[in-house]
């Protein structure tokens, strides 16, 4: 007979058992869990990324030193991408006999494609805008204040007579908080016409792109491959000012997080009601055995049936996915506002790529090892149940779970760190239930009756009890880190940018108006005041060495060492900020000295010892290198890469640079102090904050959604542990009942032997969980001060205790009142 018509005739006359049901259920419920978990993260790391892409003004892009080649744009217009290009450069503006070095933005009118523009024109309206049109520039409040000029008022700019259009309020920069020169906007063709842009200038040339995901997505895996001019970079969301990029970092290793987990307590119910269909089936397949059918054969006809199964069972798992994702989005629509990518379809396909991986590889060992039952074990069910110490198939779930932790975790540190906490509760689940087991072999002789038959119990199925223990323990560790660990390190993320943070920078503070200015903060309420002095330098060698004749490994060297330098000095060590190697200064050093942030030393190769010139003003100043600092550049402290020694950098001409934070509702105070201080220039990051607690938000709230679907699953993993043993404790009953025991003595043993299980999984959950939270905590997230909440977890893990148990007791009543007659009959 074919052998897939024999399958499916098996399954249909198996439909009936509730093993198999189980097993199908597992499967529908786990692709669903993981295609809506797929589906909710794939459109919230959307949403970030389009807060990302608002901040850089496009999608995607490129920006090199020099024009960029035709084919760059050309690829762009033929995947139907919207197109602004764009450059950058110093230039100094001129108003009658003032003169100002301005940050140079010429763009044409296409910019921003994303975010916004924010300009005042001349009647003072706030609106949003694009580029100027030719002629007309925008400045901002710096640029304004320090040429004397207002909007309507024209200045010259490369040789060209323009008219101010408007003031600058804020526009798309990467979340840049700060800028050392006054920011202008021109109009490209106009700074073409001047030459600003001809050989020799220090421009640099942007193409920012925006479009669909499929078109962004097909243009930056061209770009990434295509030959590309010599300093060349891809402009892209994730490479945003680091306090952003941080931000949308920690945003998708959450996601990837919690779809993980789901995966992995899938998985494990997957695997379970496996084991207890292949167990059903043993003595079927010793009967075809006994009759001479091939063990090939007996394989394929267990493989056939299994497939029959699992593809209707992953295509109803596909479609509720599907359904339930768009449930989910009725109810999260504040998650996805602003994002108008309609219902990917993708991610429920995947799930049950997935589902389909992981059924095979959790189900394959127990299916395969019935191939190789013995045809004497119709007559002797010890030989059906003999498992050899070792097998390689066994290690099939183990390399199937490493990948898939590996394929979805999207991080080499966040899947080991997971990987090594589940490996090490499975190994301390196992160890605890052997310890346990054995105990009970010397503690059961002298029990209560009722004590003693549990204990016997767990004993009699040594295998079988460290089986559930130990899948217990791994779903308990998986709902735990989900529903305790990732909302305290959300939390201890929210903490980082406590609701005093500074949210108001100043530049240009003159050392004269530091006391003056610090009182008028004062009486406004403001606090949190810091001030730094400021100096704006540019590196020129390194150990006597001109930077422009020296090589570098790292493309970003050139970039920076052509740029101006933010120049900084403190007596000592400023918060945020700590040292790794070398020593903080000390008062009086015999010579110059500097700290550099990591990335800097990792930039320019440098090692402690090394000297760096910069020219400051009129002068030059070389400084020895004696430390490397680790800069939390998350806080919104004002945090330099260089800072010198304050006993030879004081001389250096400089202002200063203050942060400080003041509630809301202070427009018109902070309106008179920008008045009374013209030289100033104020700069709100209110906007920056708000987005980075709307993105600690958004997956605040996507983690509850992705928590709710994982509780499924975990209700899975624990009724399949449960069931693992059901037919073994009916025939113990149905014994137990022909000798004498009566109902109440049976249901107090199995809540004896519940209540261990779950003393074991608790225990070992609560400890993987703290210890996994604890890990990644400051390993992936880099939450410094992170502490695993220990009473909630060991709260959880009691609980949890008590769930199995009574679980156990539910799922075993009718076992406790199996009667006598069942012995007869099975027998």
């Amino acid at each position: 007979m074919n052998l897939l018509r024999l399958s499916l005739r098996m399954l249909r006359r198996e439909w009936h058992l509730p093993e198999l049901r189980t097993l199908a259920g597992s499967l529908v419920l786990a692709v669903a869990a993981l295609g809506v978990v797929a589906t909710l993260s794939t459109r919230v790391e959307d949403s970030v990324l389009a807060s990302a892409s608002q901040l850089i003004g496009g999608d995607v892009g490129i920006s090199a030193p020099v024009a960029l080649p035709a084919p760059f744009p050309a690829r762009a217009r033929r995947l139907g991408l919207a197109i602004n290009c764009s450059a950058s450069f110093p230039s100094v503006a001129f108003a009658g006999r003032r003169s100002q070095l301005l940050d140079v933005l010429a763009t044409d009118m296409a910019y921003p494609l994303r975010g916004s523009l924010t300009l005042d024109d001349v009647q003072g309206h706030t609106r949003s805008g694009h580029g100027p049109t030719s002629g007309t520039v925008y400045l901002d409040h710096r640029a304004l204040v320090a040429l004397q000029l207002k909007v309507g008022d024209m200045l010259q700019l490369g040789g060209q007579n323009l008219r101010i259009a408007a003031e600058l309020v804020r526009e798309p920069d990467g979340g840049q908080l700060v800028t050392l020169a006054p920011r202008a906007v021109m109009n490209l063709a106009d700074a073409e016409k001047a030459g600003l842009l001809g050989i020799g200038s220090r421009a640099r040339h942007r193409l920012l792109l925006a479009g669909t995901p499929d078109a962004v997505h097909a243009w930056r895996t061209w770009a990434q491959s295509a030959p590309k001019p010599q300093g060349a970079e891809l402009v892209t969301p994730e490479q945003t000012q680091e306090r952003m990029r941080s931000a949308f970092d920690r945003a998708s290793a959450f996601l990837r997080l919690t779809a993980l987990l789901s995966a992995l307590l899938a998985g494990v119910a997957i695997a379970l009601a496996a084991q207890r269909y292949a167990r059903r089936k043993t003595g079927e397949v010793a009967l075809l055995r006994a009759l001479g059918t091939p063990r090939r054969r007996v394989l394929g006809l267990l493989a056939g049936t299994l497939t029959a199964l699992a593809l209707p069972a992953t295509l109803l798992g596909a479609l509720l996915a599907l359904g339930l994702s768009g449930l989910a989005w009725h109810f999260a629509g504040s998650l996805l506002a602003g994002i108008p990518t309609p219902l990917p379809l993708w991610p429920a396909l995947a799930a049950s790529g997935i589902g389909l991986a992981v059924l095979v590889g959790f189900a394959s060992p127990p299916l395969a090892r019935l191939a190789e039952v013995a045809p004497v074990a119709v007559f002797r069910d010890s030989i059906a149940r003999r498992v050899r110490r070792f097998d390689a198939i066994y290690l099939v779930p183990v390399l199937v779970a490493l990948a898939l932790i590996w394929s979805q975790s999207g991080s080499a540190r966040l899947a080991g760190i997971l990987a090594a906490s589940l490996a090490g509760v499975a190994t301390a689940a196992a160890l605890l239930a052997w310890l346990l087991l054995w105990l009970a072999r010397r503690v059961a002789p002298g029990a209560h009756p009722a004590l003693r038959l549990g204990l016997a119990a767990l004993a009699r199925r040594r295998g079988l009890s460290v089986i559930q223990a130990t899948s217990l323990s791994l779903g308990l560790t998986a709902l735990l880190v989900l529903a305790v660990v990732a909302p305290a390190l959300l939390q201890g993320w929210r903490s980082e940018l406590p609701a005093d943070t500074p949210n108001w920078f100043v530049l240009n503070l003159q050392t004269g108006q530091r006391d003056d200015f610090a009182q008028t903060l004062k009486t406004l309420g403001a606090d949190q005041l810091n001030m730094m002095p400021l100096a704006v330098g540019k590196l020129v060698a390194i150990d006597g060495k001109p930077v422009d004749q020296l090589s570098f490994t790292d493309p970003r060297a050139k970039h920076w060492a052509d740029r101006q330098l933010r120049l900084s000095w403190a007596g000592h060590l400023p918060p945020a900020n700590r040292v790794i190697a070398g020593r903080w200064f000390p008062p009086h050093p015999a010579q110059a000295e500097v700290s550099a942030d990591t990335m800097w030393r990792d930039m320019f190769g440098l090692k402690l010892g090394d000297t760096l010139r910069f020219d400051v003003g009129e002068g030059t100043l070389d400084a020895k290198v004696t430390s490397f600092r680790q800069v939390d550049w998350r806080s919104f402290r004002v945090n330099f890469f260089l800072l010198l020694d304050p006993a030879h950098a004081a001389v250096l001409p400089h202002t200063w640079l203050a942060s400080f934070h003041l509630s809301h509702g202070h427009a018109r105070q902070m309106a008179e102090l920008s008045r009374s201080y013209p030289n100033l220039s104020l700069v709100d990051v209110d906007d920056l904050l708000d987005r980075i607690h709307q993105i600690v938000d958004r997956v605040s709230d996507a983690v509850r959604w992705v928590l709710a679907f994982s509780l499924l699953a975990g209700a899975l993993v624990l009724a399949a542990a449960l069931a693992a043993s059901a037919a073994e404790r009916r025939h113990e009953a149905a014994l137990l009942r022909t000798l004498g025991a009566r109902s109440a003595q049976l249901r107090v043993a199995a809540a004896c032997e519940f209540a261990l299980l779950g003393l074991i999984a608790g225990l070992t959950a609560a400890i993987g969980a703290a210890g996994a939270g604890l890990w990644m905590g400051r390993m992936v997230f880099h939450i410094q001060h992170f502490v695993p909440p220990l009473w909630p977890l060991a709260g959880d893990a009691l609980i949890a205790a008590v769930v199995v148990m009574l679980l156990g007791l539910a799922g075993t009543r009718r076992v406790t009142r199996t009667s006598p007659m069942q012995l007869l009959r099975d027998a």
